[in-house]
């Protein structure tokens, strides 16, 4: 399915970790064929989203996660301030929800297979997500897209533009097309975008994604304290 550049913010804003596919410009690509690589990075991904209706009402969102990047790993979790937390988690705990939004995402790639989890600590259970399933919790399939937040085979449709940045070893790409935008800085270093920018030219729909490389990387990887956790499935909370 080929989705216009609005749509693509709109699947981007509803999504756990936000993934940018830039289908409208280039031919769907298969997984890559070799193992992906880029350095190891925690970072800090900001998401903001802002709308004009027809009615002229304006409404904006925005939503901040971090998110841990190891070879084979991606550690996903939203930012929730402790009072939304504590609340959410009793939520959960109460009415035994599976709520994919506050919890902490773990997929992995082993270079053959992919493997989707969500991590409920207040539970201490791991719940796996089917193949089949992705679609439920707004997830594309795609490690390309987990690894690097833009799929870099979709990046290099974009063309490279004069466009200037004071951040070092980073490359801005640009593409405009029916009245819709979308713009890219890549960090060629890192392997990672610093701004995605998705809007159209009059100024009524702008989806832009920040992401902040952390100076330091987590010594204590969360996915290695889950010994002991229940393995439970999707399937298990459906009515």
């Amino acid at each position: 399915m080929t989705l216009s550049l609005k749509q693509l913010g709109t699947v981007c804003c509803v999504t756990w970790l936000g993934f940018l596919s830039i289908a409208s410009f280039a031919q769907d690509l298969s997984q890559a064929t070799t193992f992906p690589s880029g350095p190891d990075t925690d970072m800090t991904v900001k998401y903001f989203n802002r709308e004009i209706t027809t009615d002229g009402v304006m409404r904006e969102s925005s939503y901040t996660e971090k998110m841990i990047r190891r070879k084979g790993h991606v550690w996903s979790q939203r930012i929730l301030p402790g009072s939304i937390k504590s609340n959410a988690g009793a939520s959960n705990h109460v009415h035994k929800d599976f709520n994919y939004i506050v919890l902490p995402r773990l997929v992995n790639y082993d270079g053959n297979k992919l493997t989707v989890k969500f991590i409920d600590t207040h539970e201490r259970q791991t719940i796996y997500i089917a193949p089949t399933e992705y679609e439920n919790i707004n997830f594309d399939g795609s490690w390309l897209n987990t690894f690097y937040l833009v799929n870099p085979d979709y990046l290099a449709e974009m063309p490279v533009t004069s466009r200037s940045s004071a951040v070092t070893n980073t490359q801005w790409h640009e593409l405009s097309k029916n009245g819709m935008f979308q713009r890219v800085l890549w960090n060629t270093k890192l392997k990672i975008p610093l701004i995605i920018e998705t809007g159209d030219q009059e100024g009524n729909y702008l989806h832009r994604v920040e992401i902040r490389p952390s100076s330091k990387l987590a010594k204590n990887l969360p996915w290695n304290s889950l010994q002991g956790y229940t393995q439970k499935e999707y399937a298990d909370f459906l009515d």
